[in-house]
């Protein structure tokens, strides 16, 4: 993992910004989704969003005023961004499927095996942006093992962001017992991340 390595730049910039500014983008007015480019900009901007501003703060929330100092041990920096990284690839995975699961469901949309393809995109993307290759290989893996048992017609409504939520609760580098006290709060708290981008999607979407 070690050229997988974080520096204080690379955090703050790449990552730490997404947290930072959450709630000022939020203003930011959108426009409509109308075509899978612009599903698939969403989907990925959206997952990276939730990953990085949920990790982050469960780590800010748990160190409190150490939290900045832990940036300059390298192997908690491995954690994270080994933990960034898994976090954001079963992240896609969610709203990939909940988007084209809500699409057929409300706009009878029947080309879900577009889903797939954006999927696949959005990873082979991010391996401009140091995606583990490991990582991205793992996750396509999965997704085809959901594709699988996929109920489209009803995915949507039936806890479509738990995986991620679980996701965030194995991968945050934080003592387990620590975890375990914190298990309901964690995932509560992606959850309410994914309610904010779904109430969104709802607004935005107009195939």
């Amino acid at each position: 993992m070690g050229k997988y390595k974080l520096t204080w730049k690379d955090l703050s910039w790449n990552d730490f910004k997404v947290y930072l500014f959450a709630m000022f983008k939020a203003f930011i007015p959108k426009g409509k989704i109308g075509n899978l480019d612009e599903l698939e900009n969403f989907i990925q901007t959206k997952s990276a969003w939730v990953s990085q501003v949920t990790l982050y703060g469960y780590l800010k929330t748990r160190m409190g005023t150490r939290y900045v100092l832990h940036f300059d041990n390298d192997e908690f920096m491995k954690s994270v961004n080994l933990a960034k990284w898994n976090i954001y690839a079963v992240a896609i995975q969610d709203l990939t499927l909940f988007t084209f699961s809500y699409l057929k469901a409300n706009f009878n949309y029947q080309e879900t095996i577009k889903a797939n393809e954006i999927f696949h995109k959005i990873l082979d993307d991010e391996t401009t942006n140091g995606m583990p290759p490991e990582i991205i290989k793992e996750a396509k893996k999965n997704f085809t093992e959901r594709l699988e048992i996929i109920n489209w017609d009803i995915y949507h409504s039936d806890i479509p962001f738990n995986p991620s939520a679980l996701s965030l609760f194995k991968w945050a580098p934080i003592a387990d017992e620590l975890k375990t006290l914190d298990r309901k709060i964690v995932l509560n708290s992606v959850i309410l991340k994914w309610d904010v981008v779904k109430k969104e999607f709802k607004e935005r979407i107009k195939f």
